[in-house]
């Protein structure tokens, strides 16, 4: 079994969000355990921040870019090499493995990447991968290493995405201000419901929060890939993931895996503008399975450029997702406009079937 486990900064750190040692041999040491027993492993594994601020004695994290960037470049080794001295004790060999969204965008950066983390594991050796923050300055201000780990699991053909947190898994409320609150121990389907329930941002320490570990195991089950939301601290949490006893929330994989160009278009990159069309340009692409004409657009919001990606819209409502073949003020000029009235040379399709995504 390929195990992708993820870890985030606040379930490493102590309360001054200082590395703190107990957590990380805690990991490793579950970390070889499974590695023993003959599955591959890969951990993603944020923190570089946390880590390079004790040593530049700075004790609260700055705001402004520049300076996350810089920290980071000092915290990174200094993960890697703490990471690197546990696991050997164990007798595991780790291996740095840092990824933007670009390789995960460019096709060739993508093959690239898939090889170099199937031949690390063929030779057991366990990858830690992070995003760079170095140079990945969207990962700082706004995500975390979540989607991430769900984009490395559908890179590796994971299993199992296993997503440690601060809490035992996903709960029906926020169980510290609900007493009736109970974890929810199985997911067919995320839903709209369901993220609502997961909330916003988790800790000071952390730039994920419940939402983006529900977000990521959505990811993977568009993978195929199981996910389990459970506590870093609970004792033998990973083991017990892998080997399929009660973790935390489970969230099931869709019947069908999405290709990995389409999982690309739905989930790696973000909108950078919305198309809003009619019901009958919606039946089209749902049902049908047709690609978006110009006849079929309604309105275009944003300033997107061609092959940017897009939001498709209709009753106010994201229901699809591609890449569009008009920049949007193209678009807005050809809006409406059936094929045989196009401009010559326009594109006959906004968004080709190939390059769209029907989301849930």
């Amino acid at each position: 079994m390929i195990v992708v486990v993820k870890i985030g900064t606040s379930s490493i750190t102590d309360e001054r969000g200082e590395i703190e040692d107990v957590a990380l041999l805690k990991l490793a040491s579950e970390l070889a355990e499974v590695h023993r027993a003959g599955h591959r492993v890969v951990l993603v594994s944020s923190g570089a921040i946390a880590a390079g601020l004790p040593a530049l004695g700075m004790h609260d994290r700055p705001s402004d870019l520049g300076t996350l960037q810089a920290i980071a470049a000092v915290g990174q080794p200094r993960l890697m090499e703490r990471y690197a001295a546990i696991l050997s004790q164990h007798g595991v060999v780790a291996a740095q493995v840092l990824l933007t969204p670009h390789d995960f965008i460019h096709r060739s950066q993508y093959l690239h990447g898939r090889e170099t983390l199937a031949r690390l594991l063929d030779l057991r050796v366990l990858p830690i991968v992070n995003e760079n923050d170095t140079v990945a300055d969207d990962e700082i201000r706004y995500g975390d290493n979540d989607r991430l780990a769900a984009l490395v699991a559908h890179l590796v053909g994971a299993d199992l995405l296993v997503l440690l947190t601060d809490t035992p898994g996903l709960y029906t409320a926020d169980p510290r201000h609900d007493r009736e609150a109970s974890l929810i121990e199985e997911i067919l389907e995320v839903d709209e419901a369901l993220e609502a329930v997961a909330g916003g941002a988790g800790t000071t320490r952390g730039s994920g929060g419940m939402a983006s570990k529900l977000a990521a195991a959505k990811i993977a089950a568009w993978s195929g890939v199981r996910a389990v939301i459970g506590g870093a601290s609970q004792p033998g949490v990973v083991l017990d993931a892998v080997e399929g006893r009660a973790a935390g929330t489970v969230v099931q994989p869709r019947d069908r895996r999405l290709p990995s160009r389409k999982l690309w278009i739905a989930f790696a990159q973000g909108s950078a503008g919305r198309i809003l069309v009619d019901e009958g340009a919606r039946a089209a692409l749902t049902a049908q399975g047709r690609s978006l004409l110009p006849a079929g657009v309604k309105g275009v919001e944003g300033d997107f450029h061609r092959d940017d990606p897009v939001e498709v819209v209709a009753s106010g409502k994201a229901f699809a997702k591609g890449l569009s073949r008009y920049s949007a003020s193209e678009l807005r000029s050809v809006a409406g406009r059936r094929t045989a009235d196009l401009p010559d040379g326009s594109p006959h399709e906004v968004i080709h079937r190939d390059d769209l995504v029907v989301l849930p």
